[in-house]
């Protein structure tokens, strides 16, 4: 037997993740750009249905799709100034164009609140234009210095929300609203069971008042910041002169929102459900949900299996469900359930002269590798079944697997023990549960054994009221404590 091309998730989780984005055709490096990938067809499909999921969510609450430049005068950035010194260090900036220096340089978008700041002081004017409800699908410049393909890429693709409002708690409302947008797609499409919080103050969106989050747990149990909504107070509407007129007749800043998830998501689906074998797609987000390898030697059993695949997968999409049938030439029938396996195809139907004679089908899933023999007459029913069945249980088992590796600790030296070794390659990571205090010399002192806090759980679990592991002053509930990409 050939030796597989994907390395074994126990051996080196950080080159299998590699592994398994290259030979599931989802993306390759871009050599040519440094830190930039190429998205391939099987990894913009899936980021297309993901697109097709949040879009309708985001319209369905009432936002509107419009797009802003990728250019910034650099000018923009400098008014906010935390905002300003976040991004610092990973602005890109064009200095030259046309073939001369610009009076004033542009950044490329690191992200576009301070440019629609900038629109929003134009256009809106009385409480009468409030809400304002904007996303721009868009891409995104960050210069990383260590990059992971999907995960943490120069370039990325991602949706970003901005909204004013006439009161802060108006807004507030807002952010909490996306932020159940976000755990919704990650749960029921995406399979990926995730926890809600806020961010601490030293990890919250530079220049928001505070930032909340979803955070997902991968298979090596490292976190991986899957969402963010922010509140971003008045503090761009300040920064940008935002004013509006109020129903009482005064002028006020707007308060503001924004909040966004990216192309990172593909890697947590990948990182999520992934196996020894390749890509598996949960399958509300396989851009292909099942297909059919027709299996034959013969001349006369070519045609036979032909004409009945064809006739099963007709029938079948009469009924509304759609049967891709892989008949290409060349490729061998095992040649291609390997090529549908690494591409993390949710079903394939294998279908022989055999199964022909008898009106009989094969169906096997991907995830289980389990096969079960189906009257022909029944597979239309079955499909979809198989797939709400499959989908159910990759959720089941990541929701479990949250579950068996967030563990207790009340020091520490305890959280330092159970993280200390904990590495992207070797995996062995878990949610620590600890009581901490938000305040960045906590922060400070998680980061020297380089974990971090990853939220403040919305919903407290666990056993409320504590003394905080650094400094033992009273908090009131324990916070999500992990090693994260």
């Amino acid at each position: 037997m050939a030796e597989s091309p994907i390395t074994q998730r126990s051996q080196d989780f950080a080159a299998w993740y590699q592994d398994v984005v290259l030979h599931g055709d989802m993306a390759e490096p871009a050599e040519i750009v440094k830190g930039c990938m190429v998205i391939k067809p099987n990894g913009y499909a899936v980021w297309e249905v993901l697109q097709r999921e949040l879009d309708d969510r985001f319209k369905a609450t009432g936002h509107q799709n419009v797009y802003f430049p990728l250019l910034i005068p650099q000018s923009f950035l400098q008014k906010e100034a935390e905002h300003v010194e976040g991004f610092a260090p990973e602005l890109a900036i064009v200095t030259i164009a046309g073939g001369k220096k610009l009076e004033e340089p542009y950044v490329i978008r690191p992200t576009s609140e301070t440019i629609i700041g900038h629109f929003f002081a134009k256009w809106i004017q009385s409480y009468r234009d409030l809400p304002m409800l904007l996303n721009q699908w868009a891409n995104i410049i960050r210069w990383e210095l260590r990059t992971r393909m999907f995960l943490r890429t120069t370039e990325f693709l991602w949706q970003e929300g901005h909204t004013a409002h006439s009161s802060h708690e108006e807004a507030l409302e807002e952010v909490l609203r996306m932020l159940d947008v976000y755990a919704d797609v990650a749960e029921n499409i995406m399979a990926m069971p995730v926890i809600k919080g806020q961010k601490t103050s030293a990890e919250k969106f530079a220049g928001a008042v505070r930032t909340y989050a979803i955070e997902a747990m991968m298979q090596n149990g490292l976190a991986l910041q899957s969402g963010t909504s922010h509140d971003l107070g008045q503090n761009f509407g300040r920064a940008f002169d935002v004013k509006f007129q109020t129903k009482e007749g005064q002028l006020d800043y707007v308060w503001q929102t924004s909040w966004g998830v990216s192309t990172r998501l593909i890697g947590g689906l990948i990182m999520s459900h992934s196996d020894d074998k390749g890509l598996v797609l949960p399958p509300k987000v396989a851009p292909v949900k099942s297909v059919l390898v027709p299996i034959y030697r013969k001349d006369d059993e070519k045609a036979q299996v032909l004409e009945a695949a064809h006739r099963i997968a007709a029938d079948v999409g009469a009924q509304g469900v759609k049967v891709k049938i892989d008949d290409r030439e060349g490729p061998s029938p095992g040649a291609k359930f390997f090529h549908w396996e690494r591409r993390g195809v949710p079903l394939v139907l294998e279908l022989g002269p055999r199964d022909v004679a008898a009106n009989n089908i094969v169906l096997k899933r991907r995830d289980t590798g389990a096969k079960e023999v189906l009257p022909q007459s029944e597979v239309a029913a079955r499909i979809p079944e198989a797939l709400a069945q499959m989908q159910s249980d990759l959720y089941a088992a990541a929701k479990q697997r949250l579950k068996s590796n967030t563990v207790l600790a009340n020091s520490i030296d305890e959280v330092q023990s159970i993280l200390a070794d904990v590495t992207a390659e070797k995996g062995g990571g878990k949610f620590v549960m600890a009581h901490l205090k938000d305040d960045p010399v906590c922060d400070a002192r998680l980061k020297e054994f380089k974990a971090t806090v990853r939220c403040i759980p919305l919903v407290d679990e666990y056993d409320g009221p504590g003394k905080c592991i650094v400094t033992g002053e009273p908090v009131d509930r324990r916070v999500v404590i992990a090693k994260s990409y």
